[in-house]
């Protein structure tokens, strides 16, 4: 992982490089059963873990994407992560996760500007997109407050747990 790497901040939040110890955070994470409801991918041990703190750090070395370890600016705490993947000349999606203890309380709708600015200012992106699960009124409605645009749900159109989901399909456009 480089070290020139860009760490965002806001009020409560400091966005930093993940690092080969958050595999422990990271894992915590996408094991939990009330992330991975919605979340695409999920791993049942810390070895399998590994799998995704490796596709981080690909993304970054390709530069085919970037995401952070999204922490408490006061105590460093960390509460999920979020970035880009999927980044091509124009356009990335934007992905996120935390820990469901700080659901509720902001953190979302702030940590998602920071990325955005960054897509838009530093990597000079014109659009990003958000797929999310239909069933995810949540996050559905988060999205929607930081003026993403419904744009297509694409029905019955992927299989998760032996069952067809259907994906909404949310844009942010530069202004």
């Amino acid at each position: 992982m480089t070290n020139n790497f860009p760490t965002l901040e806001s009020n409560r939040l400091l966005l930093r490089q993940l690092k080969d110890n958050d595999i422990e955070n990271v894992f915590k994470g996408l094991s939990h059963p009330d992330i991975i409801k919605y979340y695409g991918i999920s791993f049942n041990s810390l070895e399998a873990t590994q799998e995704q703190m490796d596709w981080f750090a690909n993304l970054e070395a390709t530069k085919t994407g970037i995401w952070w370890a999204i922490c408490s600016k006061d105590d460093g705490t960390f509460l999920g992560a979020g970035g880009l993947n999927d980044k091509n000349e124009h356009k990335a999606e934007i992905g996120f996760w935390l820990f469901p203890e700080h659901w509720g309380k902001g953190y979302m709708t702030e940590a998602m500007p920071l990325i955005c600015a960054y897509a838009f200012d530093v990597l000079d992106l014109n659009k990003i997109e958000g797929f999310v699960e239909t069933e995810n009124n949540n996050c559905k409605k988060a999205l929607a407050k930081l003026q993403f645009n419904l744009q297509e749900t694409q029905v019955d159109c992927e299989v998760k747990n032996g069952k067809l989901i259907s994906i909404d399909v949310y844009t942010k456009m530069k202004s």
